[in-house]
């Protein structure tokens, strides 16, 4: 790998989930979603649904998300009982009405955090509105000290199949300083646990450059997790996002960032993939590693990424629905109230161009190493090769990329990278927006 020049890792956004950016989304377009969701629907274009659940041990230092701690029993029990509400309600739309879900996720905060009890509640009640019996992934995400051997059985008894385990780091003293709510030894019992009862994919989550990380303590990392041999390796270079607790701890004690350096993060990834060859992994995305081609897949990853529809629950969750982006209302209490009073709790929205889908799918189809310029004709009457041309000869001049006839692939290089690349393909107006 070409020795980069270090660059500090400061306050901002670095990974791309969506395009146009999230802070350009308003309520001024929030009956563009209603239109979408009460229009005939095209079933030709899959669908999924995410369930958002907000509710955390601990919020860890780095987080960014809607989340929230310390809530009793009978808070967790109104917002169970209102997010199948809101898929009831979505259930109704004719967009919805009669449509399979081809995959389902339960995100986080931390799903697991709920009772085995309340998990089958929530699986009854939804069942209700819409089942993902026939869907090709269930996928449920997971902090190890939430789970018991009862509620992985759970887990799959209410049609799990694929398991995301956040371990992050097998380092306690790391653990305990970046703000997680488990330790090591509860790594290695829920682990146990899922590979007892059993499920089609096991994920686990590693995050390159949390606060106190080091060379020797990386390479164990990864030795760790090759012992663990899970079909599924995702692992997030540690951002710095303004919101998040050490930012805020930062700025107000004036100190420079602890977080290691892009450079020794990227150098850090690329150690990863190269070890876990050895044992056949390989690069399903510049985050992602799967261990067999053949069987694993990230449905859910796969679909957004090609722009199906996306129905979003939960407060905070974010969705696409029929060329539509929207994200619910981000404060519980509205969430709450407006759902009780029967009525989806959609804050805001954005009707992209034709032109921004292109550029949506493309570049986030770019992270994962490798895309062709004939589906993008074929779906919008573009040759990439041509609009983006550009961008694609200043990248592949710098290394970052080989375009070969119709085949664009990122090197080991840009794919350390692929989201520092994207923002070059982006409309003008939109390159130096607020991402969030």
């Amino acid at each position: 790998m070409t020795t980069e020049t270090a660059v500090a890792t400061e306050v901002g956004s670095y990974f791309i989930s969506n395009y146009p950016p999230f802070s350009l989304w308003n309520r001024d377009q929030v009956s563009e979603v209603r239109q979408a969701l009460s229009a005939a629907p095209d079933r030709s274009i899959p669908m999924g649904l995410y369930l958002h659940i907000p509710f955390c041990r601990k919020r860890c230092k780095f987080c960014y998300f809607r989340v929230y701690t310390n809530q009793n029993a009978n808070a967790i029990a109104r917002y169970v009982e209102a997010l199948a509400k809101e898929v009831e309600l979505l259930s109704h739309e004719q967009g919805v009405q009669g449509r399979e879900l081809k995959f389902v996720y339960f995100g986080g905060g931390t799903p697991s955090y709920l009772s085995s009890k309340q998990l089958r509640f929530l699986r009854d009640e939804l069942s209700r509105s819409v089942s993902w019996d026939h869907a090709d992934e269930v996928t449920f995400e997971c902090e190890p000290g939430t789970l018991s051997l009862e509620k992985v059985q759970t887990l799959k008894d209410i049609g799990i199949t694929r398991i995301s385990l956040g371990v992050e780091n097998f380092n306690d003293a790391i653990l305990e300083e970046n703000g997680r709510a488990h330790l090591s030894p509860e790594i290695d019992r829920a682990y146990d646990w899922i590979q007892q009862v059993g499920f089609p994919q096991v994920n686990i989550d590693l995050i390159a450059g949390m606060i106190g990380e080091t060379d020797a303590n990386w390479s164990n990392c990864i030795a760790r997790a090759r012992a663990m041999k899970p079909d599924n390796i995702t692992i997030y270079q540690r951002e710095r996002p303004g919101n998040m607790l050490r930012s805020k701890e930062m700025r107000e004690l004036h100190i420079a960032s602890p977080i290691a350096d892009w450079s020794t993060k990227r150098r850090w990834v690329d150690e990863a993939i190269n070890t876990l060859a050895q044992d056949g992994y390989q690069t399903s995305s510049g985050n992602e590693l799967i261990r067999n081609p053949a069987t694993d897949h990230f449905v859910y990853r796969d679909n957004v990424w090609r722009g199906c529809d996306l129905l979003a629950s939960g407060v905070s969750s974010f969705g696409h629905f029929q060329g539509v982006h929207y994200q619910n209302l981000d404060q519980l209490d509205d969430y709450l109230k407006t759902v009780e009073s029967g009525a989806l709790p959609i804050n805001r929205a954005l009707r992209p161009t034709n032109h921004q889908r292109l550029i949506r799918e493309m570049i986030l189809q770019m992270k994962e190493g490798h895309i062709s310029a004939e589906p993008f004709r074929q779906k919008f009457g573009v040759n990439i090769l041509e609009e983006f041309a550009a961008p694609l000869k200043a990248q592949q001049a710098k290394g970052y990329l080989n375009v070969n006839g119709d085949e664009i692939t990122l090197t080991r290089k840009g794919l350390l990278q692929a989201d520092t690349l994207l923002p070059e393909y982006f409309e003008p107006q939109h390159r130096e927006v607020r991402y969030t």
